[in-house]
């Protein structure tokens, strides 16, 4: 599944099974606020320039409307994206790895050989878009919910391989 995952994560003689990003449906909304929050700033730029008010107050309302189309596309289309791009869903032959974050990281690890179930949901919606989320439970600890897997019966089929469940 195809994007590069850092070499030096792994140890010597493991195996990427599969690597992938959250599922593209998670830039859904922020791609649309982004796109709403351009037209309403294009409008009100638009509007802006056509009023009558002196070219002083139109370049200070037109900064205003700068700033905050600035402030709403870091937030709210940006951040997630970055996010997005900067979460790893990993299965080696070894383990189940899931990272996060740019300057921050987190991360969870399970080993293969700790794995006692494996599951995933998914609804309609998610049926359509090849997506849904996996429930791994291992020996010692609470389940584990890694939500917005692409492909996730796929993924799920080559877990059950890697695991050994059948």
């Amino acid at each position: 599944m195809g994007v590069g995952y850092p070499e030096n994560m792994l140890v010597d003689g493991e195996r990427i099974v599969v690597h992938s990003h959250p599922h593209w449906k998670c830039l859904v909304v922020p791609v649309v606020l982004f796109l709403v929050a351009t037209a309403v700033a294009g409008l009100a730029a638009g509007a802006t320039t056509r009023s009558s008010m002196d070219p002083t107050a139109q370049l200070a309302v037109g900064m205003v409307i700068l700033a905050v189309w600035l402030a709403v596309t870091m937030w709210f289309f940006v951040r997630p994206l970055i996010g997005w791009r900067t979460t790893h869903f990993v299965l080696t032959d070894r383990r189940v790895t899931r990272r996060d974050g740019l300057l921050s990281r987190s991360g969870v690890d399970i080993p293969v050989q700790r794995i006692s179930s494996v599951e995933f949901r998914h609804g309609v919606l998610d049926r359509m878009l090849r997506t849904g989320t996996l429930v791994i439970e291992s020996v010692a600890d609470d389940p584990l919910a890694f939500e917005s897997v692409p492909h996730i019966r796929k993924v799920h089929a080559l877990l059950h391989q890697e695991v050994g469940v059948r």
